[in-house]
């Protein structure tokens, strides 16, 4: 059986992303921060292996439950020869991304919850605002902004220089 050319095992840039739904300035971005990698033409345009249509799938489905990009590209990274991601591979990494997303999920609720507490101040100058200043230990003594004063080393507050 005849081997076909290596032209046709690649994609170009616009049919990378007729075929996965990214447009092309989200390939060269991707390409840009390792998810993804191309060869040059001799006319210096960009040729994707097929595969590149699962990374960029892979890319595209973690981005979409809120992993972040550097996440991604380690997790691609870390695969073999940087292979492109299996089904194995998304079930071994989805479950260590779920208990990042876990604890996502537990800050959002903590912010939806003191969202509230919120409304109708503008510029969140509350007495006591756990979203601008959740560990205000000067907000138990006084209240609204205060510029305080620079600790220096060696100096107390009562006798600055």
């Amino acid at each position: 059986m005849p081997q076909l050319p290596q032209t046709l095992h690649e994609l170009s840039v616009g049919q990378l992303s007729a075929r996965s739904g990214a447009a092309v300035s989200a390939l060269h971005f991707y390409e840009s921060k390792g998810l993804i990698s191309s060869r040059r033409t001799s006319g210096n345009q960009r040729r994707y292996s097929r595969d590149a249509l699962r990374r960029v799938a892979f890319v595209r489905a973690a981005q979409r439950v809120g992993i972040p990009l550097a996440t991604i590209r380690d997790a691609l990274a870390s695969l073999p020869e940087e292979r492109t991601p299996n089904r194995d591979d998304w079930a071994r990494l989805s479950e260590t991304w779920r208990q990042e997303l876990d604890e996502r999920i537990k800050q959002l609720h903590r912010l939806r919850d003191h969202l509230t507490d919120c409304i109708g101040c503008g510029c969140l100058s509350l007495e006591t605002c756990v979203l601008s200043n959740p560990d205000d230990i000067s907000g138990e003594r006084i209240t609204g902004s205060r510029l305080m004063p620079e600790r220096r080393q060696g100096r107390s507050e009562a006798h600055p220089a």
